[in-house]
């Protein structure tokens, strides 16, 4: 097996490399080339021709440029070259945007765009990312004052996001007389041992304090920034500019949600079931939500992991077994915790390079191995894209978690299937506390971004404010499956998803992904072989047209609540089984 560290000689040799300096001023100079393409002489059909071929290799080179220095700042957060890159990169990404915007203004002042599309087949490839330039066009911001505000940004939102992460990736927490990365401390909730859970949980709360007053402000100002852009532009709210570029509308999101409120009862039995178990009657400690439970307590070994996943995902769709052994064997993944790499997981896609690089913290649990099938099928999702053109793989949130879906129930459906009753049991568990996490935690997460866009409004939240808007947002989601009196007020602090200056309610993608993969998991159940076509082409389309029409090639119906409540269905199916489980014992 390979060390547990990734290669990133496939983008570039080091900070010192003269391709990666190079590279960046191409930016630079297709960024400035491109922005007066309008004026130009030529047809509207060439112009656009030469947007298409501009804006592909600005693509590609902001993709091997930002993806080689944020891998690196991932896993060194304050290597000092990065950050002079990054800081050099986030001024650039100015230029390409304010180019970008200059061509969409274009695209959306063609008179007749569809008629121009028909005429002219090289163009009608990305009839679709033009169709969404000339959207785009009516929600830019006014041309004269873009590029001040989007450098003003950069002493802005990108600021506090960029503090966020190096406060972050440097925080340790003092536990046993020793000072520890976060990510490392966070994995101890999967620990057998109740007291070294609890401790661990006690020690990170407390750690918190030391970096709660910046936090709060990073987030404060992420959200202002970006309340204030969304009126600009033109949008109602953050939310409805959230969905828009989403491709999906609110009548997805509310049948999606209405089912999640109807189920979230029967997570609570799980969540009481399982704190019964472990001892507790006053519903589960916030400590305990990632406890092992059972007589098996599942430890898994790297080359344990990749053995797994091969088999398992050989057996079904024998060409992501081999893409899985390829990642694992040729240095695609960096595994292991270590001080100053970030927490978590992620799957990063080199569409040019046709490869992905991926993130986790490996430690051995069953949901350490469950996270890497889920990595790897962003992979497995990126390899499919591989067969469009890179314009046309701009995949929407909620989209996006679909391979990675899809690929854990299949590992978690495999192996429950031939396991010994003491072993289902433990997968059983896992599976339902992941999907809590998916359904429930998500859904408390949307309930606090909400109510902290809308205080944001009027004011900037305190530390305090924040940590109780978290507070509630638990009660009204966990309710009594967890224990008021071990909750976790600090939530907002540890993800990573709030501060995105440019990405907001990143936390309802996630439910959507759970429940859409779910329903494509039961599709592939009922044909058989006959559906990974299907599902190969499915992951290909996710970037070129919106998720309702995605979701019809398969056969599901993203507006109804019915679909979304059945497949609610099968993660109820499992609580039931559990909940009997957990009596019997």
């Amino acid at each position: 097996m390979a060390n547990g560290k990734w290669d990133l000689t496939f983008l570039y040799n080091g900070f010192d490399d003269p391709a990666l300096n190079r590279d960046v001023e191409k930016i630079a100079q297709l960024a400035k080339d491109g922005r007066n393409i309008a004026e130009e002489e030529g047809s509207e059909a060439d112009k656009v021709r030469k947007i298409i071929a501009m804006s592909t290799e600005l693509s590609n080179l902001a993709s091997s440029t930002f993806g080689y220095v944020s891998l690196r700042l991932s896993t060194d957060c304050t290597n000092a070259d990065g950050l002079r890159y990054m800081d050099r990169l986030s001024n650039l990404m100015v230029d390409v945007r304010l180019t970008d915007s200059a061509w969409a203004r274009f695209v959306g002042s063609i008179a007749d765009l569809d008629a121009l599309i028909a005429a002219n087949e090289d163009i009608a490839v990305y009839a679709f990312i033009l169709r969404e330039y000339q959207d785009k066009a009516k929600h830019s911001l006014p041309a004269e004052m873009e590029d001040k505000m989007l450098r003003m940004s950069l002493d802005g939102a990108d600021a506090f996001s960029k503090l966020r992460d190096r406060l972050m990736g440097s925080h340790t927490v003092e536990l046993n007389g020793q000072s520890l990365p976060l990510p490392a401390v966070r994995g101890m909730a999967y620990d057998p041992d109740p007291k070294v859970r609890k401790d661990a949980y006690e020690a990170e709360l407390k750690s918190y304090a030391k970096v709660e007053t910046p936090m709060a402000f990073c987030l404060a100002s992420i959200k202002g920034q970006a309340s204030t852009l969304c009126e600009v532009k033109g949008y109602d709210d953050l939310l409805t500019q959230t969905l828009h570029e989403s491709r999906m509308d609110k009548t997805i999101l509310d049948a999606m949600l209405t089912a999640i409120q109807e189920a979230l009862p029967d997570f609570r039995r799980y969540l009481k079931a399982k704190g019964k178990l472990l001892g507790h009657e006053n519903g589960l400690p916030f400590y305990d939500l990632f406890a092992p439970v059972g007589e098996v307590q599942l430890r898994y070994t790297v080359d344990e992991a990749h053995d797994l996943l091969t088999s398992t995902f050989a057996k079904v769709h024998p060409a992501i077994g081999e893409f899985i052994h390829h990642a694992m064997t040729n240095d695609w993944i960096d595994m292991f915790p270590a001080e100053g790499k970030e927490g978590g997981a992620f799957c990063a896609g080199y569409h040019q390079q046709k490869q992905s690089r991926i993130l986790t913290n490996f430690v051995g649990s069953f949901s350490d191995v469950s996270t890497l099938a889920h990595e790897l099928g962003h992979g497995w999702h990126n390899r499919c894209l591989e067969q469009k053109p890179v314009l046309l793989t701009d995949t929407p949130m909620p989209l996006a978690e679909t391979a990675s879906i899809f690929n854990e129930t299949l590992l978690n459906q495999t192996v429950r299937a031939t396991a010994d009753d003491a072993t289902k049991f433990a997968i059983l568990e896992n599976s339902l506390m992941e999907a809590t996490q998916t359904v429930v935690d998500i859904y408390s997460r949307f309930l606090f971004e909400s109510s902290v866009v809308e205080a944001r409004k009027t004011h900037i939240p305190s530390a305090e404010e924040l940590k109780q808007l978290m507070l509630d947002a638990q009660d009204k989601t966990y309710g009594d499956g967890l224990d008021k009196e071990y909750r976790h007020p600090y939530m907002w602090t540890c993800k990573g998803h709030y501060y995105s200056p440019n990405l907001h309610f990143y936390n309802f993608p996630y439910a959507f992904g759970l429940l859409f993969g779910l329903g494509v998991y039961v599709q592939f159940q009922k044909e058989g072989p006959s559906f990974i076509p299907k599902y190969d082409q499915l992951l290909a389309s996710c970037g070129s047209d919106t998720i309702k029409n995605v979701a019809a090639t398969v056969g599901i119906d993203v507006t109804s609540v019915d679909y979304w409540r059945s497949a609610l269905s099968v993660v109820r199916g499992e609580i039931d089984e559990f909940v009997a489980l957990c009596e019997k014992k």
